[in-house]
């Protein structure tokens, strides 16, 4: 029976669908719009199918009760969209190189650095900003920078170890960047080198959960692009907050340009620089 379970044409109804959405929402503080149903509904099939469940009962009832929690970081793992590519939103890496990283060392006296790229996705981010301080700050050759990099999706941290791109990912570096950072593959693809993927320390974390947000302190600056968008009101309020802990006071977050903390949060101070807008936690 379990062979022919993938042959079930499986169908999942409204109340099955808003028992699912808020499961996850409840996981993850990713809630999913009625406008997502056929994105949500497609992948949740395809998990019913590849564990030989015969229906959405069946499946939701294994996998909330599955010890090892396998099949739920499955789920999170498909339904976390994961699209990015070498120096996104580069404003951003200007800023940091050009004013954020030198005002940071010399108003605290700082010979360390913290910073923190979440999500991390399949690694084109936390890459980028390392290219960006080895080849455009010249305070690294001074200053210690300890540069992390996370995500909720356990597959793409694996992607993101292994730092294996495609032609899109590395369509904005130069040729000389290309060849100095990367090793071609046979397969025409691009593999960062050694030196460069062990600049980035990758570890899983959800946002959303206060135990995993606790292990993040004496941040001076945090990457977290294009996330927020996806939480309601309540669990962006609960994630600002927990990055706002996770600061150093003095220490700054970026966000993606569709995002603005002044709406979510009131405790960061707005800070405007010539190429970006920041968000900074004040000294006390």
């Amino acid at each position: 029976m379990a062979a022919l379970s993938k042959e079930i044409d499986i169908k999942i109804t409204n109340a099955e669908f808003e028992r699912f959405r808020d499961f996850f929402y409840r996981k993850t503080g990713i809630r999913f719009e009625d406008s997502k149903r056929y994105f949500v509904d497609k992948r949740l099939v395809e998990r019913i199918k590849k564990t030989s469940s015969n229906s959405f009962r069946d499946y939701f009832t294994s996998m909330r009760f599955q010890a090892s929690g396998e099949e739920l970081q499955q789920l999170i793992n498909i339904m976390t969209v994961n699209e990015t590519y070498f120096f996104r939103e580069s404003h951003q890496f200007d800023c940091m190189v050009e004013e954020l990283l030198d005002e940071i060392v010399r108003t605290q006296n700082k010979t360390e650095l913290k910073i923190w790229s979440v999500p991390s996705s399949t690694g084109e981010e936390p890459y980028s900003i390392a290219i960006y301080l080895m080849e455009k700050w010249p305070g690294i050759n001074h200053v210690d920078v300890e540069l992390l990099s996370s995500d909720i999706d356990s597959s793409v941290l694996e992607k993101a170890k292994a730092g294996i791109f495609n032609e899109r990912s590395v369509q904005n570096l130069s040729p000389a960047l290309r060849k100095k950072y990367f090793n071609k593959t046979e397969f025409g693809l691009y593999q960062a080198t050694d030196d460069l993927r062990s600049c980035v320390h990758f570890s899983k974390v959800n946002l959303n959960e206060q135990k995993d947000m606790q292990k993040y302190r004496d941040i001076d600056l945090i990457f977290c692009r294009n996330v927020l968008i996806y939480f309601d009101d309540y669990s962006r309020r609960n994630v600002a907050e927990a990055l706002y802990d996770a600061l150093s006071p003095g220490g700054y977050i970026f966000l993606g340009h569709s995002e603005s903390m002044s709406r979510i949060s009131s405790l960061f101070k707005i800070r405007k620089f010539k190429d970006a807008l920041a968000y900074q936690k004040p000294i006390e």
